[in-house]
């Protein structure tokens, strides 16, 4: 693809998560590339105000997915940015957006999830951000050849200097000595926060001959029960509630082990991205999007989904060999850098952009 070649992601989220700093980062990556992209995003949103500067965003209303002013709303945006792809994120979006399959704009819709697909069969081509997700499209009824697999990237961080290490530690309350296990997500079922207070609670107090901290970023609908369920098992004092934060590099950077314990339904985990882009060995239990990117015992200690028994266990094992867990590490920096880098995930949507409209065209001369 070309840079005269225009791209719009349209987002009708109202708050940024997941999905919406997904976009943020590929629309930064494509123009980085010399690609013309545009936004059009839901009408006072978080999104809005996070775009790059420099990219063109028009704002829409995107109340409901039943409301025809919202749809005509959007269909005129198109119709005035004259785009050539049209990528829709999440289901709002992709339900506001009607286009014509013919030699208008190409209708792309990502999903990053095992969504019902009934809001999604309209779109002319699909991206999924895992293999289990393109196949789980497929095997639902969707075309084998417009399903397409593109996944996620995560960008390399900077490395925070032993003073701002310091200082983080000291506002938090962390000791200097401490043994930091740290997880991020939304205080939701699929997170299995509820699995990791059980693990901590049946942990030592301290490992490595260090006191164990439990880092906590994130924040959501289960807070109040697991701080319950926190205090109940004794370990609260043990466990640093840090909340949402807009960069968490800067925590990463102070843990010693990263653990994500999420449920089988849980896609990809973007954790797991991260906590290898900051060169930090993973515990992280066995569900679907762990099984698809990691190996065991070479980039990340799998256990269990929903068991704090194994999970405890896992963390005592990478805890007690330096050696293994410098390894994973190491072999997840390498994954990070090969697979799920900016400039691959970018250079897999050029091409594929490119490929479709070809594809238009080969039907356009028939």
């Amino acid at each position: 693809m070309s840079g005269d070649l225009i791209s719009l992601h349209a987002i009708g989220s109202k708050t940024l998560g997941g999905a919406e700093r997904f976009c943020i980062r590929l629309l930064d990556a494509l123009r980085e590339r010399g690609e013309t992209v545009s936004v059009l995003a839901r009408r006072g949103s978080e999104v809005v105000g996070a775009i790059p500067g420099g990219i063109p965003v028009t704002e829409s209303p995107m109340r409901t997915v039943w409301d025809p002013w919202s749809k005509r709303a959007v269909s005129r945006a198109i119709a005035d940015i004259r785009p050539d792809i049209v990528q829709t994120y999440m289901g709002r979006a992709t339900r506001l957006t009607r286009l014509r399959e013919g030699r208008g704009p190409i209708h792309v819709a990502r999903l990053g999830g095992y969504y019902k697909l009934d809001g999604y069969r309209h779109a002319h081509a699909w991206i999924g951000n895992t293999r289990g997700v393109c196949d789980y499209m497929i095997a639902n009824g969707l075309p084998a050849d417009r399903v397409f697999h593109i996944g996620n990237f995560i960008d390399l961080p900077r490395t925070s200097s032993d003073d701002e290490r310091t200082r983080l530690r000291t506002a938090w309350g962390i000791p200097r000595d401490a043994y930091v296990l740290m997880t991020a997500g939304r205080f939701v079922e699929v997170k299995g926060h509820r699995f990791l207070l059980d693990a901590l609670a049946q942990l030592p107090v301290r490992l490595n001959d260090r006191p164990v901290r439990l880092l906590l970023l994130g924040d959501g609908i289960l807070g109040p029960r697991l701080r319950e369920q926190a205090a109940r098992l004794g370990v609260d004092e043990r466990i640093v509630w840090a909340g949402w934060q807009s960069d968490p590099a800067p925590f990463y950077e102070i843990a010693d082990l990263v653990v994500f314990p999420s449920l089988e339904q849980e896609t990809l985990g973007n954790v797991i991205l991260e906590a290898w882009a900051h060169r930090k060995p993973i515990v992280v239990s066995r569900f679907r999007g762990a099984r698809e990117i990691t190996r065991d015992g070479v980039d990340a200690w799998q256990v269990p989904c929903e068991d704090a028994i194994e999970l405890a266990a896992g963390v005592r094992h990478v805890a007690g060999q330096p050696g293994l867990a410098a390894a994973m590490a190491e072999q997840g920096f390498d994954q990070v850098r090969r697979d799920f880098s900016r400039a691959a995930v970018a250079g897999a949507y050029i091409d594929l952009y490119g490929e479709l409209r070809r594809r238009q065209g080969r039907r356009d001369v028939a």
